[in-house]
């Protein structure tokens, strides 16, 4: 959780499986002083409602690229995402005419 982060690592991130949440500062000073005043305190990211829960019951709502969510929550990534389209695929490329062979 931050209050930005530079483009590559965000993309780096989620292609990792790693779910950058990004806030506003004023929320982010909110979260500081629930931790400065109660090192243990929890919080919870709720990735399907993209929501923040924190200690006091109040929540920080994020924003996210609903392609990455939706690799996120299915657990897989852009190439896990291409295979389980392998059946539209092979029937697309069933209805193409085939290849010419251009060698003699």
């Amino acid at each position: 959780i931050a209050g930005s982060f530079a483009d590559i690592f965000r993309s780096n991130a989620l292609k990792n499986g790693l779910l950058p949440v990004e806030v506003e500062r004023d929320q982010l000073d909110h979260i500081g002083r629930l931790v400065d005043a109660d090192p243990d305190a929890e919080l919870a990211v709720d990735l399907e409602a993209q929501q923040v829960r924190l200690a006091d019951g109040s929540t920080i709502s994020f924003a996210l690229d609903p392609f990455a969510r939706g690799m996120l929550l299915a657990g897989t990534d852009e190439l896990g995402y291409l295979l389980g389209l392998e059946p539209q695929i092979a029937a697309y490329e069933a209805r193409r005419p085939a290849r010419i062979s251009t060698l003699p």
